[in-house]
């Protein structure tokens, strides 16, 4: 099984209100030198030499403050390693206003040929609120430098049920993004992580708490919206043109191996076993600058957290958990080692149930929580 490739770049040059990923503040590239060097050392030591890989993705942080040289010497040690497909999907993430049009040139020639930025809204009142650093100016021509540049592979991010967001407002979002024709769209309801900054303002008052049923109808919404515009909903939160479908995400969601590289970094053999990196960037680079393994975490899955796994994540897809791909999978029938779950949801029109599959319905995306809890 072809495998994908992610690379964890931790700098930003602000932290987001809402964000609760592994990021450091960029300061200089210096520090950026040394923890490209950590990762390039981190990925020539790695046991996979030789295995086939179609698909990387650099996510952050801010993989774009990174200059074509830096990306280059991640690159080069990608392909020291990994047999890398001649159309193997490469994706990097992107912020707005992070980006200049030499910069975009050098990373198409480096082989990265699919784009994913973060434009969230276009509200500049609401970017200021989650301290997104960029305005909706940037996204723009951040969007127009990048057609220019010759990319034909673009996603971008929204953020749904932001404080004080209408559903006017929302309907905006979606018709501006709508109108830059991107190939994919990933369109987020917002969560509130503690410890996170805007979890502070709602507790303290200072920012109103999300209302689950606006955000309910924000989701309707965009389905309605993207659909109408001729966008596939091929995942709960993610619609693209056909034949954009992220094809490295799609190997999360069908238990297919993908090995991570760099702070925070998780990985998954496409078997039974899991683990990931340290998440502290400083603590990182020292333990590989010493030799030393940055794993914090290396599980054995067992039968049954693997087919619960499997069955949810399948579930997330528009196409859903196929009856038949479980059994010779796990040798069990879903149909019958969940059939009074199944039935339950199926009553309350979260899913559908077919002769070979299950599917989540619209309003099951929308409480896919409730119809996850089953397998968990």
């Amino acid at each position: 099984m072809r495998a994908g490739i992610y690379i964890h770049i931790p700098f930003c040059k602000s932290r987001c209100s809402y964000c609760d990923f592994a990021t450091d503040i960029y300061r200089g590239s210096k520090a950026v030198d040394r923890y490209v060097s950590a990762l390039a050392g981190e990925i020539a030591s790695a046991e996979h030499k030789g295995r086939v890989a179609d698909t990387i993705y650099f996510g952050g942080g801010t993989p774009s403050l990174l200059t074509p040289k830096q990306l280059e010497k991640i690159v080069e040690s990608i392909h020291e390693i990994f047999d890398i497909r001649d159309n193997a999907e490469f994706t990097l993430e992107m912020n707005p206003g992070t980006v200049t049009r030499e910069n975009l040139d050098e990373f198409r020639m480096l082989g990265v040929n699919r784009a994913s930025f973060g434009v969230q809204t276009f509200d500049d009142h609401a970017l200021k609120l989650l301290a997104r650093g960029h305005d909706a100016t940037d996204a723009r021509d951040t969007f127009s430098m990048l057609r220019a540049s010759g990319y034909s592979n673009i996603s971008f991010d929204l953020i749904a049920g932001l404080p004080n967001q209408t559903l006017d407002a929302w309907r905006k979002n979606l018709r501006e993004a709508i109108a830059l024709e991107p190939e994919h769209l990933s369109l987020y309801i917002l969560e509130i992580h503690e410890g996170t900054p805007l979890a502070e303002q709602v507790s303290s008052k200072r920012q109103p708490a999300p209302d689950e049923d606006l955000a309910g109808e924000m989701y309707k919404l965009m389905q309605k919206e993207l659909g109408a515009a001729g966008y596939e909903q091929y995942e709960i939160s993610n619609f693209a043109r056909p034949g954009f479908e992220s094809k490295h995400n799609n190997k999360y969601w069908r238990l297919e191996p993908v090995f991570g590289f760099g702070v925070s970094a998780h990985s998954f053999d496409g078997i039974d076993r899991r683990w990931s990196n340290e998440r502290d960037t400083n603590r990182y680079v020292g333990l590989v600058e010493t030799g030393s393994s940055p794993l914090v975490t290396d599980e054995k899955l067992d039968d049954r957290q693997l087919s619960a796994e499997f069955a949810f994540l399948n579930l997330r897809l528009r196409e859903g958990l196929k009856r038949s791909v479980y059994r010779s999978r796990y040798g069990n029938d879903v149909f019958v080692e969940y059939g009074e779950e199944l039935a339950r949801l199926e009553k309350l029109g979260l899913v559908a149930i077919f002769d070979n599959s299950v599917v989540l319905t619209g309003q099951g995306m929308l409480f896919s929580n409730e119809v996850f809890e089953v397998f968990v």
